[in-house]
């Protein structure tokens, strides 16, 4: 196949590709979320995915699930994929233990890793978090080091590579044996991943230095390199790319930073991402503000709203814009970028975690509920009665107490509106103003409603006496 029809292959199963995709989301109705369309950065992934033996998919720790494509996984049967867990230092042991048990559970190889951390032991910088001490005991929940990373990825790639070879050997009827003896000269391990995950971190912590560059802004990487670590293992770094999904949202991309901060347009529905993830008082806490309490109304345990969130930050940090509004752009990319480096903790448990919990809590509230009323069966008539009563209406009640509050509160707000004015009347105090004299107007004797005319009549002269004088 000569490189012309290469091109035009590539091209053509591109375009069918986006067509089904447009397709899709036509019918079924479903909303596709932004995505790479340009055809030069799918061909350094798919250049990536044919020259790699091991492929290596760095994901964030806080979400893995978000940054994980299993569409990548069943490429090459031949081939196996690593996922690479980064910012691993950002979880608590007990939250890496359920991401572990996860990983076991459906079979995914994964690692723990921490791009930072590796970095701040080259430069001889003592690390602050004790993540990395408490997990060296247990091996599934351990984080990696460079040199560790370093061996696990060569001996990965090697086996897998002795696999193909044996396979390939065991298809031409030949030894099995000799073949799986056979070392290869050099292995390749490809890093492919969403866009600002940490690819070209890792890239450059196990290279020892800076080979790629490094920003908090997604697509840095253009072109993919290969980078040769010793003489039997290689690396090769392929560019972020945002593959698309049905599943997740165009505010949750940028919250998560796949999609630029600064190019966002609707900087609300981001902030309230993050509003709804992290908890009320570690958002009070990291910026040391005060969030405005839910109502007697609301929830008590609702999440702030962007709202809520963006004008105590202002408020707080003195962000004006030039209309002397509260600058929330401004406050709203702070926020982000605060969420994204880690400043603000949060993270995401395995699916299943919180139901399980909740199932529990559930079932225990049911067999208290059930014992309280075997001992209770000896009472009177009239108290079952009433203890029916209280059971089959507790929203009614529940509704009927919120609608009481609302009252008060509103009777409440009415006589402090009202004792405003009446204060307001004493401190505001105007000029007094001078009556106008108006005794010279001449009044309507009718009473018809009709306008006074004044007639001025002038005395008249006679001219023939002032004739005869002169």
């Amino acid at each position: 196949m000569t490189t012309e029809e290469l091109d035009t292959n590539e091209k053509r199963a591109f375009l069918e590709w986006r067509r089904n995709l447009a397709r899709l989301q036509e019918n079924e109705e479903l909303v596709l979320t932004p995505f790479e369309k340009n055809l030069d950065i799918w061909r350094q992934l798919w250049r990536v995915l044919e020259r790699s033996d091991l492929l290596v998919m760095v994901v964030d720790s806080r979400n893995p699930l978000f940054y994980r494509c299993p569409d990548l996984e069943e490429i090459d049967e031949h081939k196996r994929t690593l996922l690479l867990v980064n910012k691993a230092d950002l979880l608590p042991l007990s939250v890496r233990r359920k991401w572990a048990d996860y990983f076991k559970e459906h079979d995914i190889l994964y690692l723990f890793w921490s791009a930072k951390a590796a970095t701040a032991v080259l430069e001889g910088k003592k690390l602050s978090s004790q993540t990395m001490e408490e997990s060296d005991t247990d091996l599934d929940t351990k984080i990696y080091g460079r040199e560790e990373l370093l061996v696990r990825l060569q001996g990965e790639a090697e086996y897998i590579v002795s696999q193909k070879g044996t396979s390939a050997a065991g298809e031409e009827h030949e030894s099995s044996s000799d073949s799986a003896l056979v070392r290869p000269k050099r292995v390749v391990v490809g890093f492919v991943g969403y866009p600002n995950v940490g690819k070209s971190s890792t890239i450059n912590a196990l290279v020892g230095e800076k080979k790629t560059g490094v920003t908090s802004t997604p697509g840095k990487t253009k072109h993919f390199q290969t980078l040769i670590i010793s003489e039997e293992l290689m690396l090769c770094d392929c560019p972020g790319l945002v593959f698309p999904s049905f599943s997740s949202s165009r505010h949750e991309m940028v919250a998560c930073g796949v999609l630029p901060i600064d190019r966002m347009t609707k900087h609300r529905g981001a902030i309230q991402v993050v509003a709804n993830r992290v908890p009320r008082n570690i958002l009070e806490q990291v910026y040391k503000i005060t969030l405005p309490k839910p109502k007697a109304y609301e929830e008590a345990s609702r999440p702030p709203t962007a709202a809520e969130l963006l004008m105590a930050y202002c408020t707080s940090r003195g962000h004006v814009s030039h209309a002397g509004l509260p600058d929330e752009t401004r406050a709203a990319r702070q926020i982000l970028k605060d969420y994204i480096d880690g400043k603000i903790p949060h993270f995401e448990l395995p699916p299943g975690e919180i139901d399980d919990e909740t199932d529990a809590e559930d079932n225990s509230d049911l067999e208290g509920s059930s014992t309280a009323a075997a001992d209770q069966s000896d009472d009177g008539a009239s108290d079952e009665d009433d203890e029916e009563i209280n059971r089959a209406e507790p929203n009614i009640s529940h509704a009927l107490n919120d609608l009481a509050s609302f009252d008060m509160n509103g009777q409440m707000t009415k006589g402090s509106t009202k004792k405003k004015k009446k204060e307001a009347s004493h401190k505001h105090h105007r000029k007094p103003q001078r009556k106008k004299d108006r005794s010279w107007r001449v009044g309507n004797d009718g009473a018809d409603g009709s306008g006074v005319i004044r007639v001025v009549q002038k005395p008249a002269v006679n001219l023939a006496a002032s004739t005869l004088a002169s």
